[in-house]
């Protein structure tokens, strides 16, 4: 049966379709509501329906993105499923703008998979972030050392869960002390106003690690649904960055306006170092985030690899295949 709803060719074809992100987890679009096409409906609700060009398209959407005109992006909703540690989940659910449903351990038997990072993603406190790793990944023995911890770990909390079980302890008592790497997985929608907020702040490289690579994988998804918005998205938000009234001060004692359009460099105007620009009202850590603004940033694009892409069946299988008791063909 043919749609009358508004869809694009290039999210219908990884609809339905998982694609990994570390090392049990996965990120799917189960389904999704509007297109760019309804980003523009809404805005010109005021005046009549109708939209002429692409270009037209592309540029309201850019306009409303630039100028912060959010609801009409609220009517595009994407709802996905996907597999997270729940360390992952507990930042994650921090986002309220969605509507969330969980996994049960309290229905459901847990699948007993556990997140291990990889080497070169295991690392030390960081000197210069309370919440953060260093870039460089830690010493091998280290890592070696941490990995033969958390299995034994994880080993005896798997022993102890299955005992309980089968001891007929309630599933609601068995889980209470798996650990925080035991992935849980949920169905999350929400609206692409809210989604884009999320994406900002988590494919950011200050965000942890592992939910910069779920952040990573959605993302490449909005650029399926909602190309126009996605591409207004990493040019206004992303990469964009808005200026405090002290940086803008700066910025006026070296260039200045350009009758018609455009800006050029004050004659004389001298270079400012960070002394000046305290003397501005900037404080050390702003002197440092504003040098970062005048530094042309670096994008690499998300494109999803449809060769990674895997079908639900078989993702169902692995996680059944996780449970306790699975191998008998019984819930346990």
């Amino acid at each position: 049966m043919t749609t009358k709803r508004p869809t694009n060719p290039a999210a219908e074809e990884i609809l339905g379709g998982y694609f990994p992100v570390l090392d049990h987890g996965f990120v799917s679009l189960v389904d999704y509501m509007g297109s760019d096409e309804d980003v523009e409906r809404a805005a010109r609700v005021s005046y009549g329906y109708g939209t002429r060009k692409q270009s037209a398209t592309r540029g309201l959407i850019r306009y409303l993105r630039r100028h912060r005109h959010t609801t009409p992006s609220e009517m595009v909703e994407l709802k996905f499923h996907c597999a997270m540690p729940m360390f992952v989940a507990r930042q994650w659910i921090r986002h309220r703008t969605a509507s969330v449903n969980e996994y049960s351990g309290r229905y459901s038997l847990m699948p007993l998979l556990y997140y291990s990072p990889r080497s070169q993603d295991f690392a030390t406190q960081a000197t210069q972030n309370r919440q953060g790793r260093e870039e460089e990944a830690a010493d091998e023995g280290l890592y070696q050392e941490a990995m033969g911890r958390w299995k034994a770990g994880r080993a005896e909390a798997s022993r102890t869960y299955e005992w309980l079980l089968e001891s007929d302890v309630a599933r609601e008592l068995a889980r209470i002390d798996l650990p925080l790497s035991t992935y849980t997985q949920w169905y999350w929608k929400i609206d692409l106003h809210n989604l884009l907020h999320f994406l900002t702040l988590r494919v950011d490289p200050h965000a942890q690690w592992e939910i910069q690579a779920y952040a990573r994988v959605m993302a490449g998804m909005v650029k399926r649904v909602a190309p126009l918005t996605y591409e207004a998205w990493v040019d206004y938000d992303l990469l964009g960055t808005p200026l405090s009234r002290g940086e803008r001060n700066a910025l006026a004692q070296l260039v200045e306006a350009i009758p018609g359009g455009g800006v050029k460099t004050k004659e004389g105007g001298a270079a400012l170092d960070p002394e000046a620009l305290t003397e501005l009202g900037l404080s050390p850590r702003e002197v440092r985030e504003f040098t970062e603004k005048l530094t042309a940033p670096s994008f690499q694009d998300f494109e999803l690899d449809l060769g990674e892409m895997r079908p639900a069946d078989e993702v169902a299988a692995e996680m059944a295949e996780a449970v306790p008791g699975a191998e008998q063909g019984g819930e346990g």
